[in-house]
């Protein structure tokens, strides 16, 4: 039988999962959805802040298992969180997000909550868990590199002359339905797994599985490359606005299926004597970061659209691909990972493009510094509030 204070502590840990989630929403998966697309006037403020909230929460749902399993079980060997750990990690990474969003600077949640969730582990008593870690310092690394380069290459390309414009921009609208027949989700999957649209469809084809994926995924590429040519065709400038704002909506599902293991994750481990479904805990922290998004996100929307970079449709195109595409990635393996770091590295990538695009090169320095001292100052903060509280707790 679960005893009241057990209760109580685990209800002050689902507190505070729900303000890492609002935090969340606020700054990471609330702000940088749509950040390009408002930098591009081709949606308002305000607005981008709803529909990223709405979008959010269905990646939440849909999405989210993986990175919520790895951020509450993979991080520290030996060991359970338990509810004064859980509590005191969520509630430190919470605290560093919401003051980089009063700040008007975009912290890296991944590197607070994983900072946070190793420092309290180890002093529990816990083992790293070197080998996890390795792939997300791999990815972490990776993303300024890649997302930035594929950015600046495709934002390079639109301005050039090399290409087409009218085929370029139907090109990309098919890799992207390439990379969307591949997206598992929840509800095409096994009751305990997920599956894509792609690996659904190909049992049904009189050809090998693997083949038949390729060939539902180029199908879906040529459709949603085919429809944007049809629509180029129509009227180019508006054809570019839907597009973006396309990837807008893709881009914030995403991010709310990466980012609410961040706020979730610490908690599962304690909810496994309670037989609560990991479906609701993903809806509880989706209509967490949905409340984030609705009132702490357009800060933090006008910080990255205008402070970093001024972008027009082209250079935002090309700024939300590659993060659909790395956010995907994250998500497929499990791996937490900051969406600030995917937009903005991408910002400044489509920025170079034009010979600097506005990016300012002061913000990036403090940016860059913010997120490695976040990191470190959660693991150090997680670290030793622990100890602190198991002193005065008698734990």
């Amino acid at each position: 039988m679960v005893g009241v204070a057990t209760v109580a502590t685990v209800v002050v840990a689902g507190l505070a999962s729900l303000f890492m989630a609002w935090s969340i929403g606020a700054g990471s998966s609330g702000s940088t959805p749509f950040a390009p697309a408002v930098g591009a006037n081709a949606i308002s403020v305000m607005r981008a802040g709803f529909f990223v909230g709405i979008l959010g929460f269905s990646g939440a749902v849909l999405q989210g298992q993986g990175v919520t399993e790895a951020v509450g079980q993979e991080l520290i060997g030996g060991v359970t969180l338990s509810a004064a750990a859980a509590t005191v990690g969520l509630l430190i990474a919470a605290a560093l997000v919401a003051v980089g969003i009063f700040a008007g600077y975009p912290i890296a949640t991944a590197f607070t909550v994983t900072g946070a969730v190793v420092g309290v582990g180890l002093a529990m008593g816990g083992t790293p868990e070197y080998g996890k870690y390795a792939e997300i310092v791999t990815l972490w690394v990776a993303v300024p590199f890649v997302g930035g380069g594929i950015a600046y290459a495709t934002a390079r390309a639109l301005r050039g002359d090399a290409l087409e414009e009218g085929l370029l921009v139907p090109g990309l609208a098919a890799v992207v339905g390439v990379i969307l027949a591949n997206v598992e989700f929840a509800l095409l999957g096994p009751p305990d797994g997920s599956a894509s649209v792609a690996a659904t469809v190909a049992p049904v084809l009189p050809v090998p599985h693997v083949v038949g994926v390729v060939l539902v995924s180029l199908a879906v590429g040529l459709l949603a490359g085919g429809a944007l040519a049809w629509d180029v065709a129509r009227d180019q400038a508006a054809a570019q606005r839907r597009f973006l704002l396309a990837l807008g909506g893709l881009v914030a599902f995403s991010a709310g299926g990466s980012q609410v293991g961040l706020a979730v994750g610490p908690l599962t481990p304690l909810l496994s004597g309670f037989d609560v479904p990991l479906t609701a805990v993903l809806v509880a922290g989706g209509l967490g970061l949905l409340a984030g998004s609705w009132t702490g996100a357009p800060r933090m929307i006008k910080a990255l659209s205008q402070d970093y970079s001024s972008l027009g449709p082209r250079r935002s195109i090309a700024a939300l691909i590659p993060s659909f595409a790395i956010a995907q990635t994250a998500i497929f393996f499990g791996i937490p990972v900051s969406f600030n770091e995917i937009i903005v590295s991408a910002i400044i990538g489509s920025g170079y493009a034009a010979g600097g695009g506005g990016v300012s090169r002061e913000k990036m320095v403090k940016t860059v510094l913010a997120w490695a001292g976040s990191l470190v100052l959660a693991f150090t903060l997680g670290y030793v509030a622990f100890l602190g509280v198991s002193v005065a707790l008698g734990l």
